[in-house]
């Protein structure tokens, strides 16, 4: 693995600090520290440090404001480095992140800091995808991982035009459900990489179509439950939970994969 998480912090944290330094080295752009939206990150999900006060110590340790932290897959340089179809792209990317707002309330950018050319010669490495083998003996890109419940929940353009030059199709997941996840993948990522997905898969687990159904037959554990194996999990149990819809919208043809979690 090319250390893409890791990368990732590192450059959303280059950032926070030269914020902070921009500020306690007399603040030119006029920062408003009450304003600033730009946040630190690690890769730990830790309570305690989700607002906090930074810049204690006195004057020589910076300017005392109120900041917080972020696990690093929720950084927006993740879904920056996602969205970006070369170095050039990503650095331009970069360069347009708003980290907050002046005492005029005008947005101020990583592009104002200057701060870009150095988060993404950070980046330079992780901007590759991660080639690796599946149990099953097949080529699998793993690269990126933004959510998308704050972004766009795919993996990278980059990543997924590769395998789409190296074999003869390439499968892609889009996070959470077809009514956010694919959503996205078919309004941000498709059209910003000229994708034309062919089809649709839908992966439904029973719980969720218990959940969602309540004529569906309860499965518990230890339970025989006859009735079950006469109603398959199809479109029509997945109708009600809005993933069907939205492929029929699209113009794609779908096909549902269902599969009972309590069996395994």
């Amino acid at each position: 693995f090319t250390g893409d998480f890791h990368a990732i912090g590192a450059a959303n944290n280059l950032l926070a600090a030269m914020i902070d330094n921009h500020i306690f080295q007399g603040n030119a752009l006029k920062i408003d520290t009450r304003k600033i939206t730009w946040r630190r990150c690690v890769d730990m999900n830790d309570r305690q440090l989700r607002n906090i006060v930074c810049g204690l110590g006195g004057k020589t340790n910076g300017t005392p404001r109120e900041d917080g932290f972020d696990i690093t897959v929720a950084s927006e340089v993740m879904a920056v480095l996602c969205l970006s179809a070369d170095i050039d792209d990503l650095k331009a990317r970069l360069a347009r992140i708003i980290i907050g707002y002046n005492t005029d309330d005008q947005p101020v950018t990583a592009g104002d800091l200057n701060a870009h050319g150095a988060m993404a010669a950070l980046l330079k490495d992780a901007l590759k995808p991660n080639l690796v083998q599946t149990l099953e003996g097949t080529p699998a890109f793993i690269h990126g991982g933004p959510f998308a419940n704050i972004a766009h929940g795919c993996n990278s353009i980059m990543a997924t035009r590769m395998a789409l030059k190296l074999g003869e199709y390439a499968v892609t997941e889009a996070g959470f459900g077809a009514d956010l996840g694919a959503e996205k993948f078919i309004d941000i990522k498709c059209r910003m990489a000229g994708l034309k997905p062919s089809a649709v898969v839908i992966v439904a687990t029973v719980r969720a179509l218990q959940a969602s159904r309540p004529e569906f037959p309860r499965l518990t554990w230890g339970e025989e439950n006859l009735e079950a194996p006469g109603k398959r999990p199809g479109p029509t149990f997945l109708q009600p939970c809005g993933e069907i819809s939205p492929t029929r919208v699209w113009g794609f043809p779908a096909r549902c994969l269902p599969f009972n979690p309590l069996s395994l």
